[in-house]
């Protein structure tokens, strides 16, 4: 029997929702800038990093990491023209 620990857990989670958000963006439910995409894109990439402390994987965590700052990014930008846009309003 496979036994997994916590972080393998927190790595699954991850991945279901890195592919959750993409699904969704693909079935035409979630925008590519909504914040929502741009969290589960953030909290599933962070999940997989934590995965990573199981078994190091310089090619993963460089992926991963990149995909943290990218969506970190995504939510800075949304915010603030989400507040620039209730400004104008």
């Amino acid at each position: 029997m496979i036994q997994f620990a916590w972080y393998d857990w927190v790595g699954f989670a991850g991945t279901l929702m890195v592919l959750g958000a993409f699904f969704l963006l693909q079935a035409g439910r979630l925008s590519g800038t909504s914040i929502v995409y741009q969290v589960l894109n953030l909290l599933g990439a962070g999940g997989v990093l934590v995965s990573l402390l199981g078994a190091f994987n310089p090619a993963v965590f460089a992926l991963e990491l990149t995909w943290v700052l990218i969506s970190a990014y995504g939510i800075v930008r949304s915010l603030r023209r989400g507040t620039s846009n209730q400004a104008s309003s």
